[in-house]
Formats: C-alpha cells, sequence, structure tokens
C-alpha cells in the first residue's frame, strides 16, 4: 500500500492520478477525516452526495471546508451532481480554500458526470493544480466517457457501477458489467489520461471478494479502485502489486530479451517483452 504519506509531495492532480486506494469518508462525520488520512488510503475522498442525507448537506460542506483549510487533511471532494441546488455553493466554498497556499484539497470529484461542455467550464474554474474527476454512473455518462476524459485537464475517470446498473436496469455484479469497464479504459487510454479508478466492491467483510473485484479491474486495465470501508484498503492495494509468479515470469522473459525463444512455452516478441517490463517497474525490480 503506498499511502498519503509516499505521496504527499505531489500536487492534488499528480497525487490523484497516481492513487491506487481512494477512500470515500461521509462529509458530515468529521471525527472520521483524519482516520481515513490515516488509513492508508492513497487518496481520501470527502462525500458530500450519496453519503449525506439532504438535511446535512450544509453541515457536511462546512466541515469539509474547516477540515481541509486547516490543511491537516488532504483530500478529494465528491461534490453535488449538476443538477442540485447545492452544487454550486460547494464550488464556490471550496475555491475560496485555493486562495491560501496552505489547504488541502485535492480537487473536485464531479458526480453523475455526462456533459464534457460542463465538465470543460468547471475545469476553468480550478487552479492547474487540483485534480477533476469525472464519476462515469449512466449510460449517458459512459457514451460520453471518450469526450470527458479528453477535457484538458481532467485527472482521470471513475466508474460507479452501482448507479450505472441501474440505470441501464441490469445487475450489478462485476460481470454484467464488462462492456463498460472496457469502455472506460480504452477513452481513458485513448485520451491519454491515467487509468480510471473501479467502482466500490460492497462488500466490506469478504477480504477474498474484494480482492477478486479489484484483481477484475486490474485485469480489465484499471489503475486503481474506489473504497467505502478502510477494511478493504489492504485487500484492494495488494491485488495491484504483481504477484510472485508474475514477477517470476517477467524476469525470465526479461533474461531471455533478444534472443528467438520461448519462455512457458509462449515466444518472446516485443509486445510480452513490454508487458514484462512494465510488471518488474510495477513490483519496484530493476531492470
Amino acid at each position: 500500500m503506498t499511502g498519503q504519506g509516499m505521496l504527499d509531495t505531489k500536487n492534488g492532480s499528480e497525487l490523484v492520478a497516481a492513487a491506487v486506494t481512494a477512500l470515500f469518508v461521509p462529509g458530515d462525520r468529521p471525527e472520521r477525516f483524519a482516520k481515513a488520512a490515516a488509513s492508508g488510503a492513497d487518496v481520501v475522498i470527502i462525500d458530500l452526495e450519496d453519503a449525506v442525507t439532504a438535511d446535512n448537506k450544509a453541515k457536511a460542506l462546512s466541515s469539509a471546508r474547516e477540515s481541509l483549510a486547516e490543511g491537516g487533511v488532504r483530500a478529494l471532494v465528491r461534490i453535488n451532481p449538476t443538477e442540485t441546488d447545492t452544487q454550486e455553493s460547494e464550488i464556490a466554498a471550496l475555491l475560496s480554500l485555493t486562495t491560501s497556499g496552505d489547504h488541502g484539497l485535492l480537487g473536485i470529484m464531479l458526480p453523475k458526470a455526462d456533459n464534457p461542455r460542463i465538465l470543460a467550464k468547471l475545469r476553468e474554474r480550478l487552479p492547474q493544480e487540483l485534480a477533476l474527476v469525472p464519476l462515469i454512473e449512466s449510460a449517458a455518462g459512459l457514451v460520453q466517457a471518450l469526450e470527458l476524459a479528453k477535457v484538458p485537464g481532467t485527472t482521470r475517470l471513475a466508474f460507479g457501477a452501482i448507479d450505472y446498473a441501474l440505470d441501464i436496469d441490469a445487475s450489478g455484479e462485476d460481470r454484467f458489467l464488462d462492456h463498460a469497464r472496457s469502455q472506460l479504459v480504452l477513452a481513458s487510454r485513448a485520451a491519454g489520461i491515467a487509468a480510471p479508478l473501479d467502482s466500490p466492491c460492497i462488500d466490506i467483510q469478504d477480504t477474498d471478494r474484494i480482492a477478486d473485484s479489484a484483481r477484475l479491474a486490474k485485469k480489465f486495465g484499471f489503475g486503481g479502485k474506489l473504497c467505502i470501508h478502510p477494511r478493504q484498503l489492504p485487500a484492494v492495494a495488494g491485488a495491484f502489486v504483481p504477484t510472485q509468479a508474475e514477477v517470476a515470469w517477467a524476469s525470465s522473459v526479461v533474461g531471455a530479451e533478444g534472443a528467438a525463444v520461448q519462455v512457458e512455452g509462449q515466444m518472446i516478441d516485443r509486445p510480452v517483452t513490454e508487458r514484462a517490463k512494465r510488471i518488474l517497474a510495477q513490483a519496484g525490480k530493476d531492470l
């Protein structure tokens, strides 16, 4: 697990782009902010949307702003959707933090993102060093994923599988959403931005299920995963680290580079060698 302590020299956009684990914390539970920051998550996301009831929106915004202004917590903030009454006040309050150099705001996550023009207007309002993460949660958002990813200054996409499945009236189980996951990975790659963050696993107790969900995301090409509880962090982080078997295979491939040979019955060519080098780099191994 990387954790904020390993990434806190980066600005908001750089930190969010590099994150593997991103942990939501309810905005109206400020007593949990510091615990989330100390959990080992690469990024904390203070949530003003789904985790907060309508009656507590103002309290959540005030708590988030106060904690970020003190500089003790660095976090991305998920605001409310564009059509809501609270979004503009949330953006204004968060942007007021940036008038001081001593703040912990990493950037903004935009839920229900499906309009590139709206995303571009929000990006124009944000200082360059802040991250902007559109959360894809609908059929319209998926159709527009490439255009959203291509908005200059978009840091990375994120997937909200539960809302997406509800929107298209599909099962929310992982394998019924293969098409959406592939599309988000392709859109991110085509736009030249960081690989997307996958939707959270809804299980917070079964570590095997959490790890399986994270490994599936990695195999699709995601760069990390959203989390809804600190217990999920070790399983998710571990799933994105190459296994010993993968490292051993990659080492054997790189060792055979330049020769017309087979490794474990597989002919070695440039794409195979490049994949092996990438695995070793992810494992922190010198080539």
